[in-house]
């Protein structure tokens, strides 16, 4: 029989997106292994078909990793609904007892080494934990914003004030003092769902037979000896952690027509002039801020590429009921104003983009060190607000906004902020900083490098483990009635 792993991310392609790029990384440096990728249906919908999962292989381009399999848990049927933010993680209890059932079939016909959760389905290692199979979390975010996570208890348990209510910055080891406004709103309110679902999450990961993390040594230094030497979680044994990127995703080749429009106007731009305000998928903005980001980039007078997402219908608003009366005309020769999306990625690999204005999200941080492009950070949502701290007081490679109490960045705020990254000697040094990173995550993932190193450790453990299929006949965990 072969041996397996089973990853399991959460709802939604993004999370699938990422787990397969894990699956990939894994297979290239154990190619004797076999993965099987759990797909969580969205709640209510049809049993997906053989054609579902072939063109699942061809939309994550796995046809080159044969081994690699997908397994559609059956769906969940729902007779209300949930926010956003909480159906992932319902959808993930509710079918545990269907996973359950999955991996005691994957056993029969092969070596079930480990089970590599998506932090947000942190819920199952209830069922990993009873059947004894050795269970990894994978975090998507960094290091810093993880050990924000797993001191959580330990600020629970020394404290009955909400995180909002202190007095003082929460010491957070490893990291710079880091305000109450940079740390997310899930975890500021004790007596909140999201609190009680962050502290449990933190727990789950404590208890781990490891955790992966999307980063790498040379970024995060400081926060990475403060995890590994214990000081995150004083009185217990810190889970093993495999530093395994930058891990993202390859670049997209904009085909389609915004890809070839972006693509096209870079190519008749000075070389680092442009930059590019991309917020991601989530980062949608009001009519007033998107007025304020126009004033911002006239006032900067540099040249840029604006990704536009409106919290109002962007079919029905065209860009000049969006933005301020003659903004596009003003603008056409040095700016291009595109909606709701562009290949970031390859923008950010042309050799035109100088600075990108970003909201933080990990993946983009990333992508942004590996094309050497320096920051102004713009924090959003989730654990964005300590991105920022890390990308801008321990990486030293980005500005911050500052926001007013209404939550508005001025246009006068962000254009001073992008003619500084673009025009001054602070800009100069962040870029400096910036490239020297960009040759570290290459060197990270070459021979003898942090990630290469912690990824032979990872597939080290594996081996290191008594598989479930190993367990004794008598166990009482190997056939179990519901």
């Amino acid at each position: 029989m072969k041996d397996t792993l089973v990853l399991y991310p959460a709802l939604g392609k993004g999370h699938l997106n990422s787990m397969v790029e894990l699956g990939k990384l894994i297979l290239t440096h154990n190619p004797s292994l076999s993965i099987t990728i759990l797909i969580l249906s969205p709640p209510n919908t049809k049993p997906q078909s053989l054609q579902d999962i072939q063109t699942l292989v061809k939309a994550f381009a796995c046809e080159s990793f044969p081994s690699i399999t997908f397994h559609h848990i059956p769906s969940i049927s729902f007779s209300f609904t949930l926010p956003p933010h909480i159906l992932p993680l319902e959808l993930c209890r509710r079918s545990n007892h269907l996973v359950d059932h999955i991996l005691q079939s994957i056993s029969k016909s092969s070596i079930l080494k480990g089970v590599i959760l998506d932090f947000m389905n942190y819920s199952t290692n209830q069922i990993t934990s009873t059947l004894d199979i050795p269970t990894y979390f994978y975090y998507t975010s960094g290091a810093s914003s993880l050990a924000v996570f797993l001191q959580l208890p330990t600020i629970h348990q020394n404290t009955t004030k909400s995180i909002k209510d202190f007095h003082v910055y929460p010491k957070i080891h490893g990291l710079p003092m880091i305000s109450i406004e940079d740390m997310p709103e899930e975890v500021k309110d004790r007596e909140s769902q999201s609190y009680k679902v962050f502290l449990e999450m933190a727990r789950s990961m404590k208890e781990s037979d490891g955790v992966i993390i999307n980063t790498f040594d040379a970024i995060e230094a400081r926060v990475l000896k403060a995890l590994k030497g214990g000081l995150c979680l004083p009185g217990v044994t810190t889970p093993p952690l495999f530093c395994i990127g930058p891990m993202i995703s390859p670049p997209c080749k904009g085909e389609d027509e915004r890809g070839r429009l972006c693509l096209s106007w870079l190519d008749s731009q000075p070389s680092q002039s442009v930059v590019l305000l991309s917020f991601g998928s989530m980062g949608r903005f009001s009519k007033t801020q998107l007025k304020e980001i126009a004033f911002g980039l006239e006032k900067s007078e540099q040249r840029f590429l604006w990704i536009v997402r409106s919290e109002l219908d962007l079919d029905e608003l065209s860009l000049d009921e969006l933005l301020p009366e003659g903004f596009l005309e003003r603008t056409k020769k040095n700016g291009l104003v595109v909606r709701n999306w562009a290949p970031q990625r390859a923008i950010l690999n042309h050799d035109s983009v100088g600075g990108f204005v970003t909201h933080c999200g990990w993946n983009s941080v990333l992508e942004a060190i590996c094309e050497g492009v320096p920051m102004i950070a713009w924090p959003l949502y989730a654990e964005q607000g300590l991105n920022k701290v890390t990308l801008v007081d321990e990486m030293k490679v980005g500005l911050k906004v500052n926001k007013s109490q209404d939550g508005l960045v001025s246009g006068i705020e962000l254009g001073e902020k992008i003619k500084v990254l673009m025009e001054s000697d602070n800009g100069k040094e962040l870029r400096e900083n910036i490239l020297k990173m960009k040759i570290s995550a290459k060197e990270a993932k070459q021979g003898g490098g942090s990630s290469l190193v912690d990824m032979k450790r990872l597939g080290n453990s594996w081996t290191e483990h008594a598989s479930w299929n190993s367990l004794s006949p008598n166990s009482p965990f190997l056939f179990r009635s519901e």
